[in-house]
This record gives structure tokens, C-alpha cells and sequence, in this order.
């Protein structure tokens, strides 16, 4: 069962913040220097101080990036900057934007604290692996600020629309805040909502204790971070109750039905590629693939998107414009037989595995170190590195769907990298959860 519950919201102080747009950022992993520099610009209570700290070369056991962050949570709190929400709440994110066919979009994302469980009892699955050293960073900062700062954003089964249905009168009639990112998704309105109506609570728990499985969409280091917590906690508090706040994470449930929710392609630039030139690389590929040459690159992207869903195809551009589409899915089976068909007739497990690396040679090592790939959300800079000489070619892809995100999660297979960016990102810094004491 999805056990959800509603939750007081740790938020920043609306009577001081009218303007939420130069406090939220985006998730932690999405911050690096350029972007962290520019939050701790727009103000000093950016959230990136907790989420994205700086780390000093003098950082010791007393005085470290994650110490600092529990001391910005703790003066935010004695200056009234962050508040909690008097009563337990649930909370809802819509967010409007344009994807680059010029399409408008909203997508409502529900937020609340989901109950804790393991990947094997079927409530939540994973759709890709995680790193260890994200989940130790993460771990450290849960630890010294005993909060859920971030969003793990959930995909949730709901053909009927039922959850959003029950919302709608609650969001029509109540004013909500706006808001944007400034610094990396800028042209992504976000508009929120606290839910505080005890009546509509009970009634979306009760709607969404029937929805599973959930498949984790961004986040799934934090939520294996949530389940370290959860552990560590429980051995530290054997005789917590069932309700202890550190039971549950701060989950943003978005439905596969939404029509919002967008799934962008990642494209593939290669480089620093020697053992094939583009033209020996398509006489090596027509075995598998239909290799057709076509005269642009609206061409190009034109017969992409004209894919059908059983026959991958690929755009390949080494200073001419090919397209390249899959005859048969026979070599994914010679290739990767103990995978389950769903996971074989990915786009992107094609061309990894049987371009990448068994055409072109190239071992899962060296894609995982990036040592000839570099990804790329807008093809734009691929084309252009091309043309310089910078790189080989390019490889383009349509989008994972989430039809095939949600039959191999199901068929308990993990996509290959960078197989899916949901966008856009849930942002961080509109509401946070407390892991201590009881939830609600």
C-alpha cells in the first residue's frame, strides 16, 4: 500500500518573502559552481547555502560544509526565516513551460511524506543505479540537520485522473504563489500551493493508498539516502514509533497520465574517436540498420521524430545527415539475452550496446568515464563541434517513453545512463520536511 501522509511544512516565511524567485533553486545535483555562485548573489537565504554548500580547504570535524548547513537552518529559524506550518499539510507544485517544439505544457506534481520501503516490497521501484558518493553527501547533510531538504520525484499510476480531480476545486479557489528559478530553468513558471483542508487531505490519502507501484523518476540517490537515515534512526531509537518522522521522505508524485509530463531525448556527441571515420562507421552499421542519407538537418530531425515505437532510429551526423533505423531487434537479442526484450528495444540500450560498444568498440568502461561521450541535452553545440573538428559525430536520440520507463521498471531491469530527463526539475526550497519527533 502507498502509505502517504501530510506533513508541516518546513518553509520560508511568506510574511517575509513575498518573492520566492531568488530563494529556491534547482536539486542539489543540478548546482555547481557557476550556478552556486549565482544564488548566493540573488540573496544571502538562498537555499543553495544548505543544499549546495561550499567546502573550505580548512573544513574539519567541527566546522565542514554540513555544519555550516545546520547552522543556516538554525539562525534562519531564530530570524523567522524559515517557519513551520502551524498544521500537518500536503502541497502542490504546477509547473508551465515550453519544450523545444514550441509546445506549452503544466504538469502538477502532489507533495507529501511517503512511508519508507525497500526497493523488494514492491511499492517503490528504481528505473537506474546510483553512485555511492552522492548518497554519502546526502547521508551527512540529513544527519547534521536532521531534515529532508530535497524532492524525490515519483511517477504514480492514475488513469482516471482521480488524485488531480479531487485537488482541482481546493487549487481553483484558493490564490496561490509564483514563482520562477532564476539561475538555470528560468522560463519554468511555478506556481504552488499548501493544502491545509483536513477533509481533502484524508480524501487524496485515501486515493493514493491505491496507487503502486511508484516508480522514482529524479532522486533516487535521495531516496536511498532516506532509507540509510531511516535505518541508522531505527537502530539508534528501537522503540520510535511507527510514526517517527525519519519513517518517511518528502516525495513530489507527479502521474504517468499528466499531461505534462515530458520526457527530453539525451543525445550522444562522440570524441577523440580514432578506430572509425564517419563513412566506415555506416558501411559497419548497414548489417542493422537501414542507412539512409538525407539533406539536412531539419531532415535529419524530421525523420527522427517519425520514428514508430517498435523500430528504433537514430539521427547521425559527422558533417553529412544520415538517419539510421533498426531492421530487426534480433542483434540486441544475440547481444544482451539475459535482458528482458523491454530493456532490448531501448533506444538508448541500442545504441549503446550495439553501436557504441559493439560496433564501435568502445567498453561500458570507458562510457562510464566519459573518456569519448560527452551528453547533451540541445544537440545545437554537438552540430557545431562537429563542424569545428572538436568532435567525430553525433548521435541523436527521440526521448524514452514512459510507457517503456514504466514496463522495464516493472520487469525489474535499471535503464542505461542518462536514459531519461524528465523535465523540468522539480525545484527545491519550497517546502522541506523535519525528520524528527512524529510526522504531521
Amino acid at each position: 500500500m502507498t502509505n502517504i501522509r501530510p506533513f508541516r511544512g518546513l518553509r520560508y516565511n511568506p510574511d517575509k518573502f513575498c518573492d520566492l524567485s531568488d530563494v529556491i533553486t534547482m536539486p542539489y545535483d543540478r548546482i555547481h559552481e557557476p550556478e552556486r555562485a549565482q544564488y548566493y548573489e540573488l540573496s544571502p537565504y538562498s537555499y543553495a547555502h544548505i543544499i549546495q554548500g561550499k567546502h573550505m580547504p580548512d573544513d574539519n570535524d567541527e566546522n565542514n560544509v554540513y555544519t555550516r548547513a545546520r547552522g543556516y537552518m538554525l539562525n534562519w529559524l531564530a530570524e523567522d526565516v524559515f517557519i513551520r506550518d502551524p498544521a500537518p499539510a500536503l502541497y502542490v507544485l504546477e509547473q508551465t513551460f515550453t519544450t523545444p517544439d514550441g509546445v506549452k505544457h503544466t504538469r502538477r506534481g502532489l507533495t507529501a511524506a511517503l512511508e519508507l520501503s525497500r526497493f523488494d516490497e514492491g511499492v517503490v521501484l528504481p528505473h537506474e543505479h546510483t553512485l555511492s558518493g552522492p548518497k554519502v553527501d546526502r547521508l551527512n547533510l540529513t544527519r547534521a540537520t536532521q531534515t529532508a531538504w530535497g524532492h524525490i520525484f515519483m511517477l504514480y499510476p492514475d488513469e482516471t485522473g482521480a488524485v488531480n480531480q479531487l485537488l482541482q476545486p481546493f487549487l481553483d479557489s484558493h490564490m496561490p504563489a509564483l514563482v520562477r528559478d532564476r539561475v538555470i530553468e528560468p522560463d519554468v513558471e511555478q506556481t504552488f500551493w499548501v493544502v491545509n483542508d483536513p477533509a481533502l487531505i484524508k480524501a487524496v490519502v485515501a486515493e493514493m493508498a491505491t496507487k503502486q507501484p511508484l516508480i522514482i523518476a529524479d532522486g533516487h540517490h535521495r531516496y536511498e539516502t532516506a532509507l540509510n537515515y531511516r535505518d541508522e534512526m531505527r537502530a539508534q531509537n528501537p522503540d520510535a514509533p511507527a510514526d517517527a518522522a525519519f519513517n518517511y521522505a518528502m516525495v513530489t508524485f507527479v502521474s504517468m497520465s499528466d499531461p505534462g509530463l515530458v520526457v527530453l531525448p539525451t543525445h550522444r556527441l562522440i570524441h577523440s574517436y580514432t578506430a572509425l571515420d564517419g563513412k566506415a562507421l555506416l558501411q559497419a552499421l548497414e548489417p542493422y540498420f537501414v542507412v539512409e542519407a538525407v539533406s539536412d538537418r531539419a531532415a535529419l530531425e524530421a525523420g527522427l521524430a517519425a520514428a514508430t515505437v517498435d523500430r528504433p532510429r537514430f539521427g547521425f551526423y559527422d558533417g553529412t545527415y544520415t538517419l539510421l533505423t533498426l531492421k530487426t531487434l534480433n542483434a540486441m537479442a544475440a547481444l544482451a539475452p539475459d535482458r528482458d526484450p523491454h530493456w532490448r528495444a531501448l533506444d538508448v540500450a541500442v545504441l549503446h550496446e550495439l553501436v557504441i560498444e559493439h560496433v564501435m568498440g568502445l567498453s561500458k568502461e570507458s562510457v562510464r568515464r566519459l573518456e569519448n561521450l560527452t551528453y547533451l541535452r540541445d544537440p545545437g553545440p554537438g552540430y557545431i563541434a562537429v563542424d569545428r573538428g572538436e568532435a567525430n559525430f553525433l548521435f541523436l536520440l527521440n526521448p524514452t517513453r514512459v510507457d517503456q520507463v514504466r514496463a522495464c521498471t516493472v520487469a525489474g531491469e535499471r535503464m542505461p545512463q542518462k536514459s531519461t530527463d524528465f523535465f523540468p526539475k522539480v525545484v527545491s526550497g519550497l517546502v522541506a520536511l523535519p525528520l524528527h519527533g512524529t510526522i504531521g
